[in-house]
C-alpha cells in the first residue's frame, strides 16, 4: 500500500499503473508528499515544509518544491496508463515557503501530440501562488 497516495485515491484499476509507481516512489515518500486526487491528466497534492527542508535564508530550498512539482506532474502524465518520463521541466518562483506551511499543488496536462505532451503544475500556500512549473513529457513505447 502507497504511503504516497490518500486512501481512496486511483483505487480504480485503470490506475493501477500510477498506484506501482507511486508505490515505489522514495523521493517523493521522503518530502512527505500526499496525493490528494488524481484523475485522466490531473493530480493534486499536498506537502509540509520541514525544517531541513528551509536553506540559509529561512525559506524552503527550492529544490523540495521542484521535488513536489515533479511528483504531481508524474501523476498527471502517467494517468492514462502508459509509462511517461520528463523531457524537459522548469519553474518559477513567485514567494518564498516557510518552515511549516502547506505547500498544495495542482498538475493539469494541456496538452498531448503523438507521445508527447505538456504539464502545468501550480503550487500555492493557502490559495496564494509560490510556484509555477511547466514540464514536457515523453510516452515510453511498451515493453516487449
Amino acid at each position: 500500500m502507497s504511503q504516497i497516495l490518500r486512501p481512496g485515491v486511483a483505487e480504480s484499476e485503470e490506475f493501477a499503473h500510477v498506484r506501482a509507481m507511486f508505490e515505489s516512489d522514495k523521493a517523493t515518500a521522503h518530502i512527505g508528499a500526499e496525493i490528494t486526487k488524481l484523475e485522466l491528466g490531473h493530480c493534486e497534492g499536498q506537502f509540509t515544509i520541514r525544517p531541513e527542508m528551509c536553506n540559509g535564508h529561512g525559506t524552503a530550498q527550492g529544490g523540495f518544491l521542484y521535488t513536489f512539482a515533479d511528483s504531481l506532474f508524474a501523476g498527471a502524465c502517467n494517468s492514462p496508463g502508459e509509462v511517461a518520463v520528463a523531457a524537459h521541466n522548469s519553474i518559477h518562483y513567485i514567494a518564498p515557503a516557510f518552515e511549516g506551511d502547506v505547500v498544495s499543488g495542482v498538475a493539469i496536462t494541456r496538452e498531448t501530440w503523438g507521445r508527447n505532451g505538456i504539464v502545468d503544475v501550480s503550487l500555492s500556500i493557502h490559495g496564494k501562488p509560490i510556484a509555477e512549473f511547466r514540464g514536457t513529457f515523453r510516452v515510453l513505447p511498451a515493453k516487449k
